[in-house]
């Protein structure tokens, strides 16, 4: 069993029944760990000194937000509008990168 896979687990097994929700049918038939916002940041930072690095909005108004600690673990949630928070991704090795971004305005 993976670093990973562990850190799921343990997370799930921190959130009340109530909260968790089955994922749509997965290949793997994994559930979706899935809680209040507030709930899923309070974990990440408690469990594994993990706090949000980066923010953004996709499709549909969802929030996706990129979570990492220092020692290089990181986790990726989505918050669709008016839902739980739910876990997507997470792994090891997280770095931040610092490089300027193309100015997109400008021909090249």
């Amino acid at each position: 069993m993976t670093h990973r896979i562990a850190h799921a687990l343990v997370f799930a097994a921190a959130l009340p029944l109530s909260v968790l929700a089955p994922a749509a049918p997965a290949r793997a038939q994994q559930a979706a760990v899935c809680a209040d916002h507030a709930v899923i940041v309070a974990r990440l930072a408690e469990r594994w000194g993990e706090s949000r690095q980066s923010i953004g909005l996709a499709a549909n108004n969802t929030v996706v937000e990129v979570f990492a600690s220092d020692s290089g673990s990181w986790t990726i949630t989505v918050t669709r509008p008016g839902g739980p928070t739910c876990l997507v991704a997470s792994g090891e090795h997280y770095q931040h990168v610092a490089e300027a971004l193309p100015n997109i305005d400008e021909p090249a």
